[in-house]
């Protein structure tokens, strides 16, 4: 016997098929390929690379080279390669990427 009431699905689940996918993504700022400037070049390789990458190899450079200050985590030492890409001897994680779009066109 039924009660005449539609079954709704549960909060927060949707009813969408997985057979279709994921749909296209359109690419952003993010995804788009950038050149490094010859400075940046050294520390992350000569071919264009998208921002989230270049962020990424950043990271694996700055703990291959251990240039994190264990005092503080946030803040990184740079070498002799970095130093020619921040401008300076000391930056903030927070600081970083404002250096990164002045070597990536």
């Amino acid at each position: 016997m039924t009660t005449g009431k539609k079954t709704t699905p549960a909060a927060g689940k949707t009813s969408k098929s997985s057979a279709g996918g994921k749909p296209a993504q359109a690419p952003n700022a993010f995804s788009k390929p950038l050149q490094p400037s010859k400075e940046l070049a050294a520390v992350v390789g000569p071919d264009p690379l998208p921002r989230t990458e270049v962020v990424s190899k950043l990271w694996d450079y700055i703990k291959k080279h251990k240039l994190q200050n264990e005092a503080n985590k946030r803040e990184i030492l740079a070498d002799e390669k970095l130093a020619a890409v921040f401008g300076k001897s000391k930056v903030t994680m927070f600081e970083m990427n404002k250096f990164l779009a002045q070597h990536l066109k």
